[in-house]
């Protein structure tokens, strides 16, 4: 039994497992047009992983098969997969409820100009990363220019409706900049409306304040500084057992761009899939085991119990 496994027994008196699967997140490959300093996955664009059309039918079937209505749609930049439109098209058709993670500055290169109103035009939900209201720290984390080109995206995707129309949620992302906890999420969403309505008239409908994981490229950038043991120590000083019955591996289940199946988007970026007996590919999916499935652990968990929690829907409390 690890460390985290061990704080979660002595709260709740049993290690993690699964409820139901009622979100399929799916990560439908690595390649990105950005690299960022917090990526837990460490897109770039040298990365060529990506999805097949042969594994995402086999998630339309699953989804199916267990009626999961929601599919969450991660990368890289998931826009540059050549299946995306696709894949979309066919879960819309299905009648899921399809949500879309996107780095905003992915919609201004040169073969997206019409992917902004095919979102719209199918309803997709858009989960939008914006680490900071301030266009510093952005350079500082996601490079120059990131934070101007995300601005430009935002008051397109505004335009068209995004962020007004209740129908067409448009969330933004803050990350930390540095090896710190995310400040208390309300205030925090309340600091984002008034900057950036004020400074360039744009609108959203929430705030998600999510953790910086200790793995991928954050861990790197942690190492090379020598603040790796001092954040790995902050997040597990902050567990919080009134997160434990919120995290999101309790409800869901991650794909991989390779069909292989892990408990959360942060286990894929560590290839931790899913364990204890559980079918481990999408290909060998089985309802029955998985969706009360014992979940896969280890210290990097303590991120998502470290104060108010985190889970790729922000705070949980």
């Amino acid at each position: 039994m690890n460390a985290f496994d061990s704080q979660v027994v002595d709260a709740a008196g049993i290690v993690l497992w699964s409820h139901d699967i009622g979100t399929i997140q799916v990560n439908v490959g690595l390649r990105c047009n950005q690299e960022c300093a917090h990526c837990h996955v460490m897109s770039s664009p040298r990365r060529t992983e990506e999805m097949s059309w042969q594994t995402m039918e086999e998630i339309l079937r699953v989804a199916e098969t267990i009626g999961c209505r929601f599919v969450d749609i991660t990368g890289g930049a998931p826009e540059l997969n050549p299946h995306f439109r696709r894949f979309v098209t066919a879960l819309r058709n299905a009648g899921r409820d399809v949500q879309v993670r996107t780095n905003l500055t992915v919609l201004l290169e040169p073969e997206m100009e019409t992917m902004p109103e095919f979102l719209r035009t199918h309803g997709v939900r858009l989960v939008a990363s914006l680490p900071c209201y301030l266009a510093e720290n952005v350079a500082r984390q996601r490079g120059d220019g990131v934070y101007e080109k995300s601005i430009k995206a935002i008051r397109r995707l505004n335009a068209i409706g995004y962020g007004t129309d209740p129908d067409l949620p448009l969330n933004l992302v803050y990350n930390p900049v540095g090896a710190h906890l995310p400040p208390d999420q309300a205030q925090l969403e309340a600091d984002y409306r008034r900057e950036l309505n004020e400074n360039y008239g744009i609108v959203f409908t929430n705030l998600l304040a999510i953790t910086n994981m200790p793995i991928g490229q954050f861990r790197a950038d942690l190492r090379r500084l020598g603040t790796f043991d001092d954040y790995t120590g902050l997040i597990r000083d902050s567990f919080n057992p009134g997160t434990l019955d919120g995290l999101m591996c309790r409800n869901q289940i991650s794909v991989a761009w390779d069909g292989m199946l892990y408990d959360c988007d942060f286990n894929l970026a560590l290839r931790m899939p899913v364990d204890h007996g559980a079918p481990n590919h999408i290909s060998r999916f089985a309802a029955e085991v998985l969706t009360t499935r014992c979940i896969v652990t280890g210290d990097h968990c303590f991120g998502c119990t470290a104060g108010c929690g985190s889970s790729c829907g922000g705070a949980l409390g």
